[in-house]
């Protein structure tokens, strides 16, 4: 014979368990390139590839001297797939005077003060 308040209990336990579980799990990070938190930043940087969204360069190219090396190189994946450039020599894991010191960084920046 079955025990009528173990099949309950486990009927309970199936039903709300996925929802006392959502309940715990913290929000979504906002996808936004301007987002300071990189769990939002770089899937935006995936989402403005995708849809070849040009304005999202800007910020990429200021994201290339993050102190987070997981964003310079989400960076700089995006923007030369973006605009189908090269890294001429830009390397993500570079320190902070290498970084500055590379092609793609000064022309970028020159070219993000020329346009606006």
């Amino acid at each position: 014979m079955k025990d009528p308040v173990r099949g309950y209990v486990t009927l309970v336990a199936v039903v709300l368990g996925p929802v006392a579980g959502g309940a715990c799990s913290t929000p979504r990070p906002v996808k936004d390139v301007r987002n300071p938190d990189p769990a939002g930043k770089i899937p935006a940087y995936k989402e403005a590839v995708r849809e070849k969204d040009r304005s999202a360069a800007r910020q990429m190219v200021k994201d290339l001297d993050s102190d987070d090396p997981a964003v310079r190189l989400f960076a700089i994946i995006a923007l030369r797939r973006l605009t189908g450039g090269d890294q001429l020599g830009y390397q993500y894991f570079d320190d902070h005077h290498q970084r500055r010191n590379r092609p793609l960084s000064k022309r970028a920046r020159e070219e993000c003060r020329e346009s606006g």
